[in-house]
């Protein structure tokens, strides 16, 4: 005979208020990792299942952003980047800052793009945008690989390009991307629900983004020739993320360890804001997307 103790531990799911605003509930998130999967395999496969040249997007919108740059940029404004090829430095900046953009954009619109899946069934609602960083992060493996490839390329011809020890801690620098833009993804998705203007702001403020970000030009550079407003790149987290990222494949510009921790510091504050209001918001934004 089962005594009362006994049957409460029998149950799966317990339904209790949520008091904890930073509450990421990964064992929950951890139940629910096949549902997690299958986002991930629908994020990868779906955005270009209807078009003729598929999973190549990936690899196209680099190539060319870079080869854009580097006649802009570099053939007619004559940014030098010292002896690394125009197009291998600007490919790098671009791989790495394509992966944040990308997550970004796609979790900034995760309660009104799931709003009927999230009407219907419930499930963790962290999933939806932590499935979008893990996808987001396979395809920048894809673009990773093209980077390899030119990157082996220039280095028959002769290029001076060299690795060093802190190459190692190149995956960090992409894990410190996905969370900031993870971060930032969450807290407008959820201003997104109230203010619906505000998603067509995301693109015009992303491509400003870009140009106070360093992708295209050495952090030296507007040092050099903007004194006075160099500090609007140099209080951006992005811009280190990425200057460090070609000083490690490279072998271009400079590490800064301020820069460094400074970055951790802003992705750990944006992400914890972030995920405060993205749970403040789940609980009733049904009312208003």
């Amino acid at each position: 005979m089962k005594t009362t103790e006994n049957i409460e531990n029998d149950w799966l799911f317990e339904i209790t208020p949520k008091n904890k605003f930073f509450s990421l509930n990964l064992k929950e998130v951890w139940q629910y990792r096949d549902l997690l999967l299958l986002f991930v395999k629908r994020d990868v496969v779906t955005v270009y299942k209807q078009t003729v040249l598929g999973p190549l997007w990936y690899l196209i919108q680099p190539l060319f952003t870079s080869v854009t740059f580097t006649i802009i940029f570099n053939t007619v404004a004559g940014i030098e980047t010292g002896t690394i090829p125009p197009f291998l430095f600007n490919l790098a900046g671009i791989m790495v800052w394509n992966y944040f953009t990308a997550c970004l954009n796609d979790t900034s619109d995760t309660f009104k793009k799931n709003a009927a899946i999230f009407g219907k069934v419930y499930f963790p609602r962290i999933i939806t945008p932590l499935s979008v960083v893990i996808s987001n992060l396979i395809k920048f493996g894809i673009q990773f690989f093209i980077f390899v490839a030119f990157y082996l390329f220039f280095y028959i011809q002769g290029a001076p390009l060299s690795l060093n020890v802190y190459v190692l801690f190149f995956p960090f620098l992409i894990l410190l991307m996905g969370i900031l833009g993870l971060g930032l993804g969450m807290l407008i998705s959820s201003m997104v629900t109230k203010y619906r203007d505000l998603s067509y702001l995301i693109g015009f403020g992303v491509q400003l983004l870009m140009y106070l970000s360093a992708v295209m030009y050495p952090m030296a550079l507007i040092q050099d020739k903007m004194p006075d407003y160099a500090w609007l790149v140099q209080y951006n987290p992005l811009a280190y993320i990425i200057e460090t990222t070609r000083y490690i494949l490279l072998g271009v510009g400079t590490v800064s360890l301020w820069g460094l921790v400074y970055t951790v510091c802003i992705t750990i504050i944006v992400f914890f804001v972030g995920l405060l209001v993205f749970n403040k918001t789940e609980k009733s934004f049904i009312d208003t997307v």
